[in-house]
């Protein structure tokens, strides 16, 4: 399923590493997108949309 959020906080390609590395500890089989200018994040994935926002967060970003 593809989930989309829009995420903050992110201003470099590490920002892009940790918030793959999240997404894919919830769900290592999960194709995560990052579009670092526009802050669009695009998972998908069979998880719950609200254990890959968590994930998110805890990585310290805000999901909006």
């Amino acid at each position: 399923m593809s989930q989309k959020f829009q995420v903050s906080g992110m201003s470099c390609n590490h920002c892009v590493s940790a918030v793959q590395n999240a997404v894919q500890a919830v769900d290592p089989k999960a194709q995560v997108t990052v579009d670092l200018e526009t802050g669009h994040v695009d998972v998908l994935s069979t998880q719950p949309r609200q254990d890959i926002q968590l994930a998110i967060e805890n990585a310290g970003y805000r999901v909006e």
